[in-house]
């Protein structure tokens, strides 16, 4: 039976449109006025002695056990020659003036820490930090109870590895996302990242600015999510597709609706890094790896919520559909299947999951203006080594790069974890182009 699609009227479509923008400028009023202050878990450090701010420069954040500031803790600072250590004073606060815009790392010096407090992540003590698009940059090193032990080589890799399978969950489901965009529409969206930063952005209004409880904010931010999907498809997407428009231009539109959004998102959140309040602080020993509770629940979430998308695109009518335009759009459409309704249901379930990536991934790193496009490259990736247009392969993709850029940091710099992905990329395609679980298509 050939699947239906019934056109919403102009009329709902603009009280859709009136809401979102309601909605959406709401909370960028608020976001407006929002200063690392403001937010407990991010606060801005004491401003330099100089008088002028334009020209005042500074690296900071808060160091505490919980809810109790810690004293006398040093943090370095260093880049371009620049080497100055930051010392917490009573409130847990730090501070250190650089001498101008650039790349800097700060580095959290574990001795310095009173007995029985560690870092939450041992192995991940350093910050990279650039200073351009504002003064001041906070940066967080999450502590806890514990004790230093002196890890073994094979204690090493098994932490990173159990990062490294949290991390490829978080980008699987971004990854699964784009997939299955690609393969319905054979289109490459570069402005995937923002729908990223987009989902961490709005939950992180919702559930740490305005204080709205877990089991509200979550479902509002996919709503949301879900309605940019929505809006590129019907707004812009489709428009081009019946105008003709070919996929080198259409991609170069995701182009710029990238450049666009990122910068929309930086002119209102400012150039600072949040940290999202969830309030599942706790810790758990898994071996020799110490994960929060927020760490858990968030790998738990990405299995659910893949397994959920395995069952939809092989076990209900709709799933088969999109498989069906995938692999054949115009035999599809000749056996009955309204393509457009597809790609549409497509989009929206693509920025759910690229959204739920993002509140996920929001908690995992923080959140920044950039948080998305900062792992751009690792989902295309992640769908390329997976194969393209295969979700499942998306999934095999994501989970390989997820445990390859983590568990490379015990020989390598951590600077160099993602080139390490990439070179993983190039070997795996030169014997198999076509990705892991791709399908071989013949050429001429």
């Amino acid at each position: 039976m050939p699947l239906m699609y019934r056109r919403a009227s102009p009329v709902v479509t603009t009280i859709a449109a009136t809401v979102a923008s309601m909605i959406m400028g709401i909370m960028l009023a608020v976001l407006m006025g929002l200063s690392p202050a403001s937010a407990a878990t991010s606060p801005s450090p004491e401003p330099s002695p100089s008088g002028d701010f334009t020209s005042t420069f500074t690296i900071g954040g808060l160091i505490r056990d919980g809810d109790t500031p810690i004293e006398g803790v040093e943090v370095q600072v260093e880049g371009d020659g620049f080497d100055e250590v930051g010392v917490t004073g009573e409130d847990g606060r730090w501070t250190v003036p650089v001498p101008g815009p650039g790349a800097y790392t700060a580095t959290l010096l574990p001795d310095t820490l009173p007995e029985g407090i560690v870092p939450r992540d041992p192995e991940n003590i350093t910050r990279d930090v650039t200073l351009g698009t504002t003064n001041t940059v906070n940066v967080l090193f999450p502590t806890g109870e514990g004790t230093v032990v002196e890890n073994n080589i094979a204690d090493t890799i098994l932490t990173r590895f159990i990062y490294g399978l949290n991390f490829g969950l978080l980008l699987a489901l971004g990854a699964i996302g784009i997939s299955l965009i690609y393969g319905t529409t054979k289109l490459n969206n570069f402005a995937h990242g923002e729908m990223v930063t987009f989902g961490a952005v709005i939950f992180f209004f919702f559930g740490t600015v305005i204080g709205l409880p877990l089991y509200v904010s979550i479902p509002i931010a996919l709503a949301l999510s879900a309605f940019t999907g929505y809006a590129q498809d019907a707004w812009l997407h489709k428009p081009l597709r019946r105008r003709g428009v070919g996929l080198v231009q259409a991609m170069i539109v995701t182009i710029g609706l990238s450049i666009l959004a990122r910068y929309v998102i930086l002119f209102f959140l400012g150039g600072n890094i949040y940290t999202i309040d969830t309030g599942l602080t706790a810790t758990i020993d898994i071996g020799p790896a110490t994960i929060t509770v927020a760490s858990l629940v968030s790998m738990g979430v990405s299995i659910l919520m893949l397994i959920l998308v395995g069952l939809f695109l092989t076990r209900t009518r709709i799933g088969k559909a999109t498989r069906a335009v995938s692999d054949n759009a115009s035999l599809a459409a000749a056996s009955g299947i309204n393509v457009d309704r597809i790609i549409r249901i497509v989009w929206i379930l693509a920025a759910t999951l690229t959204g739920l990536s993002g509140i996920l991934y929001g908690v995992f790193r923080q959140v920044n203006w950039s948080m998305g496009f900062q792992i751009l490259l690792l989902l295309f990736a992640a769908v390329t080594l997976g194969g393209l247009g295969s979700a499942f392969g998306a999934l095999v993709g994501a989970l390989i790069i997820g445990v390859v850029t983590e568990v490379s940091t015990v020989w390598i710099p951590n600077d160099l974890r993602y080139a390490v992905a990439l070179i993983i990329l190039i070997l795996v395609l030169l014997v198999r182009p076509q990705g892991v679980l791709g399908r071989k298509e013949r050429v001429g």
